[in-house]
């Protein structure tokens, strides 16, 4: 089978392999470690390990179980002095953490339990600090603090900036047919992984095809304004080269409704300036690809058929 190496972190990764673990790939997931929020926050800090909850949503998106279990690693507690706000699958990484001594392999274990299909790794094997210089100059200090700052971001960067590639990683995308960056918060689910010392470097030089997949919406205090080819102009000027051969966006109609809803919030639909983006040297793949509901998310069978189709042939030219 084709084997396909997808980078990101947050809810649109997850609703991605969610649509492509149903497809003939071989699939190894790339997830950062730069969450301080919440949960994963709270056990990163007070167990000294990375942050699970990105590699939980992922592990709970790949793996053949029952809807009831999947809801129960999902779920987070209310209530109870310490307990309050941590979710089980979260507790169940860092007792992995523990029984095993190394997060990756706490990972692999809890991967063969919940029969994943694939592989689920993290971008490096310890947690790593996300700040972000604004245009203003100030600096802000952790993942789920850059959103908050509400201003235009120059750029992010993480430390220890020695923080290396897991060497798995490494060889699952010199190995790959196809690589995927993408969909997720460009500044703080996308930019961490793609920071990593070695990894912007492995994707440049792996032979895959390389796709990226733009958000639908731009998100308050990360990307506001931001057009497709803004966010290729921010990956560009972090890791200072083209990484991506393929650009897929939505070009579908949003209901009225869910624009009005995301505008009070300060969202607003990603503009594709396709002029820019083709000459910025991408080839664009537009699609109707949203899935209407509680939120936008994207249609996860429709897309998952384009970035097939390029595995495929990438696989077969070999």
């Amino acid at each position: 089978m084709p084997k396909i190496v997808v980078i990101g972190g947050g809810t649109g990764l997850s609703v991605l392999l969610r649509g492509l673990k149903t497809k003939p790939l071989d699939i190894t997931a790339i997830v950062t470690v730069a969450d301080d929020g919440g949960s994963s926050g709270i056990l990163r800090s007070e167990l000294h390990m990375p942050p699970p909850g990105d590699i939980r949503n992922v592990l709970i998106a790949l793996a053949d179980v029952e809807p009831m279990l999947a809801r129960v690693l999902q779920y987070r507690f209310h209530s109870g002095n310490g307990l309050a706000g941590h979710s089980l699958g979260n507790l169940i990484l860092a007792a992995m953490n523990d029984i095993t001594g190394d997060f990756v392999a706490g990972v692999r274990e809890l991967s063969k339990v919940l029969a994943v299909r694939g592989r689920v790794l993290p971008a490096c094997n310890r947690a790593i600090v996300l700040k972000a210089e604004l245009e203003s100059g100030a600096v802000v200090v952790g993942e789920s603090q850059i959103p908050k700052a509400r201003q235009a971001i120059k750029r992010v960067f993480i430390e220890p900036q020695d923080a290396a590639l897991l060497d798995e990683a490494l060889e699952a995308l010199q190995e790959a047919d196809a690589i995927l960056v993408g969909p997720g918060s460009l500044y703080t689910s996308i930019m961490p992984n793609l920071l990593v010392a070695g990894m912007a470097r492995a994707i440049m030089d792996a032979k895959a095809v390389k796709m990226y997949v733009c958000n639908v919406m731009t998100q308050p205090g990360e990307t506001d304004h931001y057009s497709v080819g803004d966010h290729l102009r921010a990956i560009e000027f972090h890791v200072g080269a083209r990484l991506f051969d393929y650009v897929i966006v939505n070009n579908g109609p949003i209901p009225r409704e869910m624009l009005e809803r995301y505008a009070e919030q300060g969202a607003a639909a990603v503009r594709l300036d396709l002029d820019r983006v083709k000459e910025m040297g991408y080839t664009v793949i537009a699609d109707k690809l949203v899935q209407p509901g509680t939120y936008l998310r994207h249609d996860a069978e429709r897309l998952s058929r384009h970035i097939v189709r390029l595995a495929r042939r990438s696989f077969r030219e070999g």
